[in-house]
Order: C-alpha cells, then structure tokens, then sequence
C-alpha cells in the first residue's frame, strides 16, 4: 500500500504531525511550504489571477517528489564514492541520469552563478 498523506501539507500541529507509518518523517516535513509554492505559482499568472487550494497542494506533492526523487539519486552515487555530502554537480548527474537532460544546461548556468557569488 502507498504511503500517501490525506492532505499534502495541512499536517496536524497540534501534535507534531502525523507519522508515517513507514517512516519516523512527519507530513509537514515531506513537503516545500504551501506559502512557497504559492508564491512561486503566482509568479506565473496575472496580478488578478487566482489558484485553487487543490492546485497549490498537488504541486506542492508533485515538487516534493521531484526533489526526493533527484536528491536519492545522487545520495546513491554520493554512497558508492564513500561521500557523505550532496552537492550541485551530483544534483546534475543524478537528473541526467533520470532522463531530465532538458534541465541540465539552465541549472549548470545557475550553479556557476551561484558560485561565482560565494
């Protein structure tokens, strides 16, 4: 059976959240903020424009399983080298890997970017 939460990212705060039952990671820690996919969905639309709570949370469990997906690739990779950190060229290989070519050239230009500034 699936491991699928009732609502994506309306956890319990009351106590701390629910628990998966195969997993000790509560709800609300599998899933980017709603208030962040949000923000980023309304980028995209008209000042005016609005967006449905569903859509919000089925993107939100959409990107939330992107990234797990792409982060335990390169996690596997990083365990064969006997590394213990992920960084963004492994982020890259693991996408390349998984089919998601498309992506490669922006993120590698975004990582240089991003380094040249730190």
């Amino acid at each position: 059976m699936a491991d699928v939460p009732a609502s994506p990212g309306g956890g319990s705060h009351e106590s701390g959240g629910e628990q998966s039952p195969r997993s000790n990671v509560r709800e609300q820690d599998r899933y980017l903020p709603i208030a962040n996919i949000s923000r980023i969905m309304k980028k995209g639309l008209p000042a005016n424009g609005k967006i449905a709570k569903d859509a919000k949370e089925i993107v939100q469990e959409c990107v939330s399983e992107f990234i797990s997906f792409i982060t335990s690739e390169a996690s596997d990779k990083c365990q064969r080298e006997k590394r213990k950190t992920i960084n963004g060229d492994d982020l890259l290989w693991a996408m390349a890997t998984l089919g998601f070519e498309d992506f490669i050239d922006p993120l590698k230009t975004y990582l240089m970017r991003y380094r040249e500034v730190i």
